[in-house]
């Protein structure tokens, strides 16, 4: 075989969400810092992303993450997201899948029953906590960025629809969370397209009425997601939702930074305390818990640590490789599944 590239990947998925973890045949990449080196990726290296998850080798429901040496002394591992359109700064269900993967496969030291960890994101430093048990990884605990909401009741026209009226917050990225049952939404698995075909036109809409940056992370400047949010139930407070991921998705988890979003709307309104577990459930019914536990401000805003719990399982392990007459060193894509707009939509022999 001539394989001019070969690449190692642990398929893991979170809640149901499959986020790749790359654990060889890349090189480091150039920065001083995760965010430094997420940047060079999307705007030097952007082929390494295309050649994941674009087809042939990778399909639009699934992100790929690199696992990197850490650039900070005070973190135990590093990790750049990548996803079908974007580097996100943070996302919960891939931390999950990445701290699962080192730790299962010895990348980092287990102990058990609890492994501390530090994850340098291109967001920041996260803690997180490992439960363990027998060499497995059985549930992770992270505590996210601080989390804050910009705009409550915000109205924004979509077009065939009207009025829609949303909150707009920040969870990592920044989410519109709409009322699904005010949309006329039942929160069900057979939703799940019109759920995608509504949401990427609020979200859409909502990058071009509202004028989004984050004060502390420029380059988090738009609206993201869109965040059906359904109401509460039972006694365990359990709100189903569906986050809608471009280019044309919904989050088969709860979606962690949704999940953190949501949760900072809520505490902003006065519906949930400082302490108080909310159950977070996707609509194929897999679960992420979280709660507020702390109160702070980001450059004058009041936000809130959410602290983040779920999952992850390693489902198999592979190899990407690339054949120096592969027509497609790059990837492609088609409207079919991936819709419009996607970056490097197609790789020509």
């Amino acid at each position: 075989m001539r394989w001019t590239k070969r690449i190692s990947i642990v398929d893991v998925h979170a809640a149901g969400e499959v986020g790749r973890v790359i654990t060889g045949g890349v090189l480091d990449i150039p920065g001083r810092t995760i965010a430094e080196k997420k940047r060079h990726l999307e705007t030097e290296a952007d082929d390494l992303r295309r050649f994941c998850l674009f087809e042939p080798r990778g399909s639009a429901a699934m992100s790929v993450n690199l696992l990197l040496p850490p650039t900070s002394a005070a973190a135990d591992l590093g990790m750049i997201i990548m996803e079908s359109t974007d580097y996100p700064a943070m996302s919960g269900s891939n931390l999950m899948c990445v701290c699962t993967a080192a730790l299962e496969l010895g990348i980092v030291p287990m102990t058990e029953p609890v492994t501390k960890l530090v994850v340098e994101t291109p967001a920041g430093l996260l803690p997180v906590t490992a439960h363990c048990l027998d060499g497995k990884c059985q549930s992770v605990t992270l505590d996210n960025v601080p989390c804050f909401v910009e705009e409550l009741d915000a109205n924004i026209e979509v077009e065939g629809v009207g009025t829609v009226q949303a909150d707009i917050t920040f969870g990592g990225a920044f989410f519109a969370i709409v009322d699904a049952a005010r949309l006329g939404f039942a929160m069900v698995p057979d939703e799940a397209r019109e759920l995608v075909d509504l949401g990427e036109r609020i979200k859409s809409a909502a990058s071009e009425q509202f004028t989004i940056v984050h004060p502390e992370m420029p380059d988090i400047n738009s609206v993201t997601f869109t965040l059906f949010g359904g109401p509460p139930r039972g006694a365990e407070n359990v709100r189903k939702s569906a986050v809608v991921i471009s280019p044309g998705r919904l989050d088969r988890s709860p979606c962690g930074t949704g999940t953190c979003a949501r949760l900072a709307t809520l505490h902003h309104r006065g519906l949930i305390a400082s302490g108080t577990p909310m159950i977070h459930e996707s609509l194929i019914g897999t679960r992420f818990i979280a709660e507020v536990v702390a109160e702070t401000e980001v450059a004058g805003r009041a936000a809130v640590v959410p602290r983040l719990t779920g999952q992850a399982w390693i489902f198999g392990t592979q190899e990407l490789a690339l054949d120096p007459s592969d027509p497609f060193p790059a990837g492609f894509t088609l409207t079919d599944t991936w819709g419009n707009g996607v970056r490097g939509l197609n790789s020509a022999p």
